[in-house]
């Protein structure tokens, strides 16, 4: 979930409009937005059912760097 002035956003509304926020080509993936909603959700809970077969799983959190540290709220 993603709240950005005041808007509650869920599913692949919240996941591209953080990746629009992100460096690199990230933000490219914004596009998507013009995808009806229902097909985006479908793709995105497919994504979210299969994320650990399809890109592993750490067996413990890793502990953030001082430089990591200062993008988290405290």
């Amino acid at each position: 979930m993603l709240i950005a002035d005041g808007v509650a956003h869920t599913r692949s509304d919240a996941a591209l409009r953080i990746a629009a926020r992100l460096n690199g080509l990230w933000p490219v993936l914004k596009i998507l937005l013009i995808v009806p909603r229902p097909i985006r959700n479908w793709a995105y809970d497919v994504v979210a059912k299969n994320r650990y077969r399809w890109f592993g799983k750490n067996p413990a959190c890793m502990i953030p760097t001082p430089e990591t540290r200062g993008r988290f709220l405290s």
